[in-house]
């Protein structure tokens, strides 16, 4: 009840939501770059949303399957094949045993998020099996999967209620120019007038300086008033530090727990998708929005998951909360919520 590694591709891991509440030990939140994709692929097997799947980057892996097993794949499209046929992205569908997927080469976006029915056998390391591999621990022994590695299923699924209709049109397209979302903040007042300006007005490169540590980006420079040095503080998924260089750099899903960098702005959670995706020589412009149109963003995109569990006819779908916004609790506690 297992697949086996053949190729491990340019770099794959095991991941989940992350590893939340260590950050004050010094320890990594880690977890998909995309969580969205990761949400919908498990969705889309049945599985609770947050289950650990292979996130893999550019050049996906040759996996062997030793059992029946139904899979989803989203995310970027890197030209997944199952013996040589290709297959649909954000769709589940069946594997026989012996069969083997493949990845043909990058189409769209950067990452692939791949969910199995009932989930990879991985050791929980506090409360997550997401790889962080500076430290060595969770995934498989706490790095990229490598040839001849052999991961087990919990509980395979040869076959899962309502395949057919577990698919959705792909979410990931290739753009000239990608907008991203931030809420200023929380040192954007040690900026001059000119650099805010700078930041929400220009055009901004992705270099190959890039990994699941940071995003680093080349363009005009950002005026600061006296530097870009600031005491550490704490760091968030999607944080934007600009040094005294200038130059804005996006924290994603390993980042160091603190940073003595000035912060002009953060990336809303529901635009992580978008800046999970993106790779080098991408373009990027960042619009200023107020915390309540973050809010209203992400609760939206929770609402749109919530309309996939139903229809794909989940059994984890009887067991969600309603997403209540403001304004509709009473409404909600009247239907019994």
């Amino acid at each position: 009840m297992s697949v086996t590694v053949l190729n491990p591709g340019l770099l794959t891991t095991v991941q989940d939501a992350g590893r939340v509440g260590y950050q004050q030990f010094g320890v990594s939140v880690s977890g998909v770059m995309d969580p969205r994709a990761m949400r919908i692929a498990n969705i889309l097997v049945g599985n609770d949303e947050n289950e650990a799947v292979l996130e893999c980057t550019m050049l996906g892996p040759q996996l062997r399957f030793d059992k029946a097993e139904v899979i989803a794949i989203t995310g970027g499209d890197l030209g997944a094949t199952l013996d040589g046929q290709s297959v649909a992205t954000y769709a589940a569908f069946s594997v026989r045993e012996g069969q083997t997927l493949r990845f043909t080469g990058l189409r769209t976006g950067c990452r692939a998020y791949i969910a199995f029915a009932g989930g990879l056998d991985v050791p929980l390391v506090m409360g997550s099996r997401s790889t962080y591999m500076k430290a060595k621990i969770g995934g498989v022994a706490g790095r990229k999967l490598e040839k001849d590695d052999v991961i087990g299923f919990r509980k395979p699924a040869a076959e899962i209620l309502n395949l057919v209709q577990r698919r959705i049109a792909p979410e990931v397209t290739a753009r000239t120019e990608y907008a991203v979302r931030v809420v200023m903040g929380p040192q954007d007042d040690l900026f001059t007038p000119a650099g805010i300006d700078t930041f929400l007005g220009e055009t901004y490169t992705v270099t190959n300086e890039f990994d699941r540590m940071g995003c680093r980006m080349e363009g005009p420079v950002i005026e600061h008033k006296n530097g870009g040095d600031i005491i550490s503080d704490g760091i968030a998924f999607g944080a934007i530090q600009v040094p005294t260089a200038g130059k804005p750099i996006i924290m994603l899903a390993d980042r160091q727990t603190t940073g003595g960098y000035t912060k002009i702005a953060t990336v809303i959670t529901a635009d992580f998708r978008i800046i999970g995706q993106l790779k080098g020589g991408d373009k990027v412009r960042f619009a200023r929005v107020s915390i309540e149109e973050a809010q209203e963003a992400l609760l939206t995109e929770r609402e749109a998951l919530t309309a996939l569990r139903t229809m794909a006819g989940s059994a984890y779908a009887k067991e969600r909360r309603p997403v209540v916004r403001p304004g509709r609790k009473e409404a909600a506690e009247k239907k019994g919520d």
